[in-house]
């Protein structure tokens, strides 16, 4: 039977997932909720971990490797951040210590770029990027990690050269909702999926960047005067600010290849978009390269 090494744990805004690792490196338990750093950050961080590791029954002397908000300056201990241009492997060494606590617990940091003109900060998908790409990954891509703020991170020969978050979920969540074209986009997810007006949305967008704001109002224009049903109003939003995204993070790096660390129906969403565009990717299951990631900082920080 295999014996427990530590655990790993993702902890971002609004969510929570942990991993019980044996030394194989194979999965013994999984826990997954809603119990991010704002929910956490009111009923307690070591009582939320706790009663997790209860529940996978994880030995009281188990060490614990987390990634993500927990580590935020609102979040339970901050862990700061490594300015880039930095090496992957500095994520390994720049863990803090979780103190008052029986176990050790160590919070991995994120990154930073300082530049005054692009300042940026990544919380979390550092270790999906490490995961992703390993410590000693050669070459220059541009690595694509959607989210409610995606990141774009360009990499070359294992250093981190700089990134861009570009808020693509949080404007489609904003924008359907609290905009006139909440009007348009009301009962789309009763209908089945537009394919070609996302595809044609993400074109007109990746051509045509400038007009982003006169595209997405075509969403209701084109209901009132063509009679699109919402889910074409629906595809036309999502297209256009995925276009949006595409075309302001390849701007100068339109001949790198694209790794996309991405899951579920955002993987769907980014893969269809790339395809339509004509871009050569890699795809890589995100939750995976968390989990990689987390190993590797776990390997490195109790190597035995």
């Amino acid at each position: 039977m295999a014996h427990p090494a530590y655990v790993a744990v993702d902890w971002g805004t609004s969510s929570f997932r942990l991993w019980l690792i044996a030394r194989d490196g194979s999965i013994l338990a999984e826990r997954r909720s809603g119990e991010g750093m704002t929910s956490a950050a009111k009923t307690g961080f070591s009582q939320v971990l706790s009663g997790h590791l209860a529940a996978v029954e994880a030995p009281d002397n188990l060490p614990v490797i987390v990634c993500g908000m927990a580590g935020a300056r609102q979040g339970w201990v901050e862990a700061g951040y490594i300015d880039v241009p930095a090496p992957l492997a500095a994520i390994l060494t720049g863990a803090v210590s979780v103190p008052g606590e029986s176990r050790d617990i160590r919070i991995l940091p994120g990154l930073a770029q300082r530049d005054m003109a692009t300042p940026d900060v990544m919380r979390g998908e550092e270790t999906q990027l490490l995961g992703a790409l390993g410590s000693a990954s050669s070459g220059a891509q541009a690595v694509c990690m959607p989210g409610t703020h995606s990141k774009w991170v360009h990499v070359s020969d294992g250093k981190v050269a700089g990134f861009s978050t570009f808020m693509t979920g949080e404007l489609f969540d904003v924008i359907s909702k609290h905009t006139i074209l909440s009007h348009a986009v009301a009962g789309a997810d009763e209908q089945p999926a537009d394919a070609a007006a996302f595809e044609a949305a993400v074109s007109a967008a990746f051509a045509r960047p400038a007009l982003a704001s006169n595209l997405l109002f075509t969403a209701r224009s084109g209901q009132l005067l063509h009679g699109i049903s919402a889910a074409s109003a629906q595809a036309r939003l999502s297209g256009t600010l995925i276009g949006l995204e595409i075309a302001g993070a390849l701007q100068d790096a339109a001949n790198l290849g694209v790794t996309l660390v991405a899951s579920g129906r955002l993987q769907a969403l980014y893969e269809q978009a790339f395809k339509t565009l004509s871009l050569t990717f890699t795809a890589i299951d995100a939750d995976a390269a968390v989990r990689r990631g987390l190993s590797a900082a776990a390997e490195a920080i109790w190597p035995n």
